[in-house]
């Protein structure tokens, strides 16, 4: 570590200690690490290569602009979220914020919603690599259990990772990272010269509607249009990991908010770039927004098949990376909660191993969680999962905004950290307003019903344990360890 480093991470640990907390996870994680975590989390390749067939049938090649606007609203949400990651440096990032900051009744309900989307996700994002990805890879038919064995084995796999060193989850998420960036560049660049070469292609089909031409209510609320923005606000999301993982970040002062903003800003651009490029060379635009991998189907008509099977052997490798970093940080959340006492099971849960100072128990549980949800829910709920973990990550969003916006004015400053300066409450305020406008965008369609429900039903699933608490642990909810003004100045 740079001297710096060194500092920034004694730092860390004396404020961890002076919040009640004896440092027990290593700091393995350098800047471009932390990078990767939140990075790796948002996958431009996986997003794009998720929701691009929803975007063509909804709202038409056209619908790739609205990426623009989603990149600017989720980078004024990402401004915000540094600005407590430059001060708050602890596991469990939202949940550790609205507990010191508000009280500990809230801090539960952030982490609650927290563990929800996180755990949701690991399953979402591993599922989808098994049926989408890694089936058609090794040239598997179609079929829902066997996606479902498969995905469960990767869950596992990624566990024993996790649980095995912080370190390796690091470097197989910098390894994806840096994979997914090159492949990315490597394919639009490719596209656009082979576009150039055959002529096959069209510039034109940025401003088309296509098979949407015609569409009624299109532009209504609830519309087409509108529901194209679901690539944006599925992709643009998980920035906030690099702050769950903060405990294990070398200066997390610095280099947690950094990537936490810089992941967003290179995820916008690059995934900008990247859309073009598909959409500039779709040859036929009714026949590829048919298909279910519309992105694998354009590059084996303009680069050919050996190209379409890099680009699944690549995006299986990113769908991984996201998934781990997705477990990872849910059992750090499951471990900030467990520790003080407001998580079921919490004696276990804040178990973390001697040896490889990994929350094991943790991490175990988000297989367990896994585990239930493949066997419960049937196929078509799996599906709904994807807009159930936007909607929770939206309010929640939402909810560290208006944190922010209530408690800023106490905020310790720390010199030579992440700091908005006289920016911040203008950003701030225009990040509401976007997070508002993002959950009526979602809520909107009648097809989000079934969501809206299940998001419900996790929270009410979350009030039973949170009742119990206030009945039979009251203490648990009206203290804090250690120096609650730590953070204030």
């Amino acid at each position: 570590m740079t001297a710096e480093e060194v500092l920034g991470s004694q730092t860390a640990d004396q404020e961890c200690q002076d919040c009640g907390y004896e440092p027990e996870l290593k700091r393995t994680l350098g800047s471009f690490q932390v990078f990767a975590v939140s990075f790796a989390f948002i996958s431009v390749a996986v997003g794009i290569f998720g929701t691009y067939d929803d975007v063509l049938r909804d709202a038409g090649p056209v619908g790739i602009w609205l990426w623009i606007v989603v990149a600017l609203g989720q980078t004024l949400v990402a401004l915000v979220i540094a600005q407590f990651a430059a001060r708050i440096p602890l596991s469990g990032s939202s949940y550790q914020w609205a507990s010191r900051l508000a009280n500990p009744k809230v801090g539960w309900l952030f982490g609650w919603l927290t563990f929800c989307y996180l755990a949701l996700g690991v399953v979402t994002v591993d599922n989808a690599m098994a049926s989408s990805a890694l089936m058609p890879l090794f040239g598997m038919q179609p079929d829902e259990g066997t996606a479902r064995m498969i995905t469960l084995a990767v869950v596992l796999v990624q566990a024993v990772l996790v649980v095995f060193s912080t370190r390796l989850v690091g470097l197989i998420t910098s390894g994806a990272v840096g994979l997914e960036l090159v492949i990315v560049v490597v394919l639009a660049v490719g596209l656009f010269v082979a576009v150039a070469i055959t002529g096959e292609g069209s510039v034109g089909n940025l401003t088309s509607r296509g098979v949407t031409e015609g569409a009624p209510n299109y532009f209504a609320v609830g519309g087409g249009l509108m529901a194209a923005t679901i690539m944006g606000l599925a992709t643009l999301v998980g920035f906030d990991s690099a702050a769950n993982m903060a405990e294990e970040a070398k200066d997390p002062f610095r280099s947690v908010p950094r990537a936490i903003v810089g992941s967003v800003v290179a995820a916008a651009v690059l995934g900008l770039v990247f859309l073009i490029a598909l959409t500039i060379a779709i040859k036929d635009v009714p026949r590829i927004s048919d298909s279910d991998t519309p992105v694998a189907a354009i590059l084996r008509d303009q680069l050919g098949p050996v190209m379409e099977r890099t680009l699944l052997v690549a995006i299986v490798f990113a769908f991984f990376g996201a998934g781990m970093v997705t477990l990872a940080t849910c059992s750090r959340m499951v471990f900030a909660m467990s520790r003080d006492a407001r998580f079921p099971a919490h004696r276990l849960m804040r178990r973390v191993n001697p040896r490889t100072q990994t929350p094991i128990p943790a991490t175990i549980l988000i297989v367990v969680v896994g585990v239930v949800l493949m066997a419960a829910l049937p196929g078509g709920a799996l599906l709904e999962l994807l807009t159930v973990g936007t909607v929770i990550s939206a309010v929640l969003y939402g909810g560290i905004i208006v944190l922010y916006l209530a408690v800023r004015k106490r905020l310790d400053r720390r010199a030579g950290a992440f700091d908005l300066g006289r920016f911040e409450l203008p950003i701030a305020i225009c990040a509401l307003v976007w997070s508002a406008f993002v959950v009526f965008v979602i809520v909107s369609p009648s097809s989000a019903l079934t969501s809206i429900l299940i998001a419900i039903g996790l929270l009410l699933a979350g009030g039973v344990y949170f009742a119990y608490l206030l009945i039979f642990k009251r203490e648990v909810l009206d203290t804090e360890p250690g120096d609650a003004d730590v953070f204030a100045h």
